[in-house]
Formats: C-alpha cells, structure tokens, sequence
C-alpha cells in the first residue's frame, strides 16, 4: 500500500479513502455559456473535479462564472504561458495543470510556484506519449515506460526545487500496456497522488474498454486517487462510465447492476428489461446491487447475493431479495416492482 502524501484540491481530499472522479469540457473556450452548462450537467452526473482548457487570457473569465455555478472543483489546463497560470490563480482556479519544463526560464516556475504556494492551488503534471523532452526521447528512442515516467519525475524535480509539494501526475498513453507499467513504476518511485487515464481512448465503445482495463487494473493494485474515461463524445458520458468502473472494481457506491447473458430458456424480453432496470436505477445513491435474470433456473438461486431482483418467466417474472422470492409480478411492471422494493432497502 502506497504511503500518499494527501492533495487538497477544492473540497477534494487526494489520498484519502475516495476515488475521484474527473471529466474535461468540451465546449469552445469563448463560450462561457455552454462552458457553465456543461460543467452544471457534469456536477449533476457525479463529476467529483472538472478541468478547463485555458488556451488565453479571453478563456480566464470560464472561471469565474463556472465556479459561481458549480461547487466541484476547476482546473485550469495550461500549456506552455506561465502568465495564463498566474491570471488562473488569481481568477480563483482551484487546480492547474501545467509542466514546469515547458514555460521557460526558472523565473517563470518560480512565480507559478509562488503563486500557488500562496494561494494553496495545487499543481499537476501530465505526460503523455506526445510530450516527452527531447534528451529523454533521445535516451529511450521511443515512449517507453520508464521515459514517461523520467519526464515525469523531470517535472517534478522543477517543482520541488522551490519547496512546492502540491502535486499531482498523470502519466498517459494510448496504449493500455505502457500505461499501466508507467503508473505502475511511478507509484515505486514517488508518494504524490496519481491521476489515471488512457489519453486518446476513442469513441464510446472501445474509450470504455480501453479504459476500464487500463483504470480497472491500477485500481485493482490500489493505484490511483483520481481518475478520467476520455471518450470521444458527450463528457458525461464519461462520468457514467468511470462510476460503473468504480463499481466493477469495487470502489464505487450507487447501483450494481448483475443480469444473465439470456439463453433458449429465456420467454421475456430481458435485453429490454435489463436496460430499462440500468437506466431506472443510474442516479440512485444506495450501495445495492440489483439482480435481472432471464430464467428461474439462474435466477434466485445463481443471484442470491443480489439485493433485490428478478427472474423472467412466461411474459412474467418473479421477485425476489437475497435469494428468496416475493411475489409474482407481470413483465410491464419489472422496473415499477423493482424500484418500489430498492425504496424500501
């Protein structure tokens, strides 16, 4: 078990027992209005920490109306001008992510420094495939593990020249190997929270996969304290897919969802029955899990562990908690029965 030094970014606490869940807007910088609606929408689904693109000083006023909108967390993506992160910082941004190597002179990482320091912003550094130095790149000759982390820790050493502490990584690839041996070998080389991701994931389909190996993996080892699903599409969709990550790994809360792949036993419509049950119990917040079973044969029995469930008959179904059955119930009342019965757990 990794001994983490702890982050505070807003009302987050990194290194606690939490996992936080984080997502990137996609709206245009220059429009604050979809900006806030989005980071409103996020919030709603379970975003824990929202980041920002901040490409110029016109992008600063997204904070400002954001945060008076929103009560998670806002951080400010940067890249390359160290004077957006000062504006950022005093805009009231609650993180930045910025690499201290890529801003200039050491005059420059000591204003950004000294600002946060005064101001208890945390900074994060994020690598990827993309962005190793050249001497690094040189040594390794490709994105391997152990440049990723090198760049990394490179990074890192700019920061702590200055005493500053505050810090997050990310260390990412679009490849799901060399992202897990980077995370891997950071979390033996240094104590700071790690943020996990696969950058470039793809669209929703493979994203997810790509992802919940990746992510599910780490999480596994009891790696990572923050966590992003980059999707190519809708970022609340994002949030929705790290959850159920979470919950597959078994460190997530809400509603699990258990439902057989159906066979030639099956006489209901499952598949239907099964996603309406899915999107019925999204938003509830009870750690439960609720089973959808196509037969009697793999119902109670093969789902007693389930909390609630059902188990499809002929163009009916019966329920049943833990294993024993409750009642009859016909196949249009599924989701009402089942929800009437997670009111009362």
């Amino acid at each position: 078990m990794r001994n983490i030094r702890k982050v505070k970014v807003g009302n987050c606490v990194l290194g606690s027992e939490k996992i936080y869940i984080q997502s990137m807007l996609n709206k245009r910088s220059d429009d604050i209005e979809g900006s806030v609606q989005q980071s409103v929408e996020l919030e709603k689904a379970g975003c824990d920490i929202v980041r920002a693109a901040i490409p110029d000083m016109d992008a600063v006023k997204l904070i400002p109306a954001i945060k008076e909108k929103v009560n998670i967390p806002l951080v400010a993506d940067i890249h390359f001008d160290y004077r957006l992160a000062l504006a950022a910082a005093d805009a009231g941004i609650d993180k930045i992510r910025i690499n201290p190597g890529n801003i200039g002179d050491m005059d420059r990482v000591k204003q950004v420094v000294d600002k946060c320091a005064n101001k208890g912003i945390p900074i994060r550094i994020g690598v990827n495939s993309g962005s190793l130095e050249k001497h690094i790149l040189e040594k390794y000759q490709t994105p391997t593990a152990e440049a990723l982390v090198e760049s990394a820790l490179y990074h890192v050493e700019l920061l702590e020249k200055f005493d500053f502490n505050d810090i997050v990584i990310s260390i990412k690839s679009s490849n799901v190997k060399t992202m897990l041996e980077s995370y891997r070998l950071a979390a033996q080389k240094c104590n700071y929270p790690l943020h996990l991701g696969v950058t470039e994931a793809g669209t929703e389909r493979m994203g997810i996969i790509k992802s919940a190996a990746g992510i599910g993996s780490l999480l596994c080892d009891d790696i990572g304290e923050t966590i992003r699903v980059s999707l190519t599409g809708d970022p609340v969709r994002e949030i929705y897919a790290a959850k159920d990550i979470l919950k597959a790994v078994g460190k997530g809360s809400g509603v699990e969802i258990v439902s057989c792949p159906t066979c030639g036993r099956t006489r209901i419509d499952l598949v239907k029955a099964a996603c309406m049950v899915e999107e019925a119990v999204k938003d509830i917040d009870k750690n439960i899990k609720v089973a959808v079973m196509g037969c009697i044969v793999n119902g109670p029995g093969e789902a007693r562990e389930a909390d609630i469930g059902i188990a499809g008959g002929d163009k009916c179904a019966v329920l049943f908690k833990k294993g024993e059955v409750l009642r009859k119930i016909s196949e249009e009342d599924i989701v009402p029965e089942l929800l009437k019965e997670i009111e009362k757990l």
